[in-house]
């Protein structure tokens, strides 16, 4: 289990990364001509205003407790696809940007993380708290941008894949996968199946991004 200090360290990283992630999905769908995240205050960086109480606050809390990794997600942005010009390609766009701000932040926590005195190696004082937040924020986002774009609606994932497959096939789809999306997740966690699908690329992407 870890401690403490570090649970409020990778649990704050988690609350940004989350705001982050769904502010990027507002700002896009205001610039595609949908005003509906910002009628709602979504784009903001008050975390208050995006965050889901159970994945959120209770599952990275249970992650804690149980000693496991401290993982979590933040309410969805609304978006009306009838405020769009172009919805497939728009929508598309809306929610590849989630993800898109997820690597963002992860490159910016790997150039961070190269400029601490003494790297990944430090481990005490000033130097050690630096590389313990740009880990955080560079594995954290990695995993959220990963997870994320699993093509299983309603994670981004699956709206990217919407918008790529031919239309029939997709509200084909759509139709079969998403009143289940909720429950697949839950059955590839629960056989651990979820890790072996994320483990690959994010070893690829950790091991390109870490300094």
């Amino acid at each position: 289990m870890p401690d403490l200090g570090q649970f409020a360290i990778v649990l704050a990283v988690l609350l940004f990364s989350l705001t982050i992630h769904e502010m990027a999905h507002a700002v896009t769908a205001l610039w595609y001509g949908d005003r509906t995240a910002q009628r709602l205050g979504r784009i903001s960086f008050n975390p208050l205003v995006h965050l889901d109480p159970v994945g959120s606050f209770l599952l990275p809390v249970m992650g804690f407790l149980a000693g496991g990794f401290i993982f979590g997600w933040a309410k969805p942005v609304p978006v009306n696809p009838l405020n769009l010009k172009s919805r497939r390609r728009d929508f598309l766009v809306i929610a590849a940007s989630g993800p898109a701000s997820n690597i963002v932040l992860a490159v910016g926590a790997s150039l961070f993380l190269s400029a601490v005195p003494g790297g990944l190696g430090a481990s005490e004082g000033m130097a050690g708290l630096l590389v313990t937040i740009g880990f955080a924020m560079l594995q954290l986002n990695v995993l959220l941008a990963v997870f994320n774009m699993l093509p299983i609606p309603p994670l981004d994932g699956g709206n990217v894949l919407a918008g790529v497959l031919p239309e029939a096939i997709s509200s084909r789809y759509d139709r079969l996968v998403r009143p289940y999306g909720f429950f697949i997740l839950i059955l590839l966690m629960v056989t651990g199946t979820l890790s072996q699908l994320i483990g690959p690329p994010m070893s690829f992407l950790m091991g390109w991004l870490l300094p």
